[in-house]
């Protein structure tokens, strides 16, 4: 009951913060949010859970299919046809980890996206808002 209870609450305070974020924002929890499913599957794989394994190796990959979705090919240039490939191998390297139980792999692909992450996160605050009004997003509005 108490497991179910802090559940609840935590899936309640996540609606709470996307409701209140920009696109830039959204994508940093994105990136985190699959790094965190990338961990937990890492440890699934070593205490050999295998159905855990699948349920948080599914959510990462559908995480960086997402991410993948919402490349914007007009704007982005060359820099958004190397994060489409890098994304389409991580999707696939997770797809070997899955077959191969192989926690290496995880961690591979965990650490490519920590590295997206980092140079996403490095972005300044005035660059972020500039180019969120220029294309009509207010960087309060979701």
């Amino acid at each position: 009951m108490y497991n179910a209870k802090v559940k609840n609450y935590q899936k309640e305070a996540l609606k709470t913060r996307v409701a209140g974020a920009d696109r830039y924002e959204i994508i940093q929890m994105l990136m985190a949010g699959a790094i965190e499913k990338m961990v937990l599957a890492k440890v699934a794989i070593e205490k050999k859970h295998l159905e855990a394994k699948s349920e948080h190796l599914s959510k990462a990959t559908a995480i960086i299919e997402a991410l993948r979705g919402c490349l914007d090919f007009k704007v982005g240039g060359e820099v958004t046809d190397n994060l489409y490939a890098l994304y389409s191998y991580m999707i696939d390297r997770l797809v070997d980890a899955a077959i191969k139980n192989d926690p290496a792999i995880v961690e591979e692909v965990s650490n490519l996206l920590k590295e997206i992450k980092s140079a996403w996160d490095a972005i300044p605050h005035d660059v972020k808002e500039k180019t969120l009004s220029e294309n009509g997003l207010d960087a309060h509005a979701g």
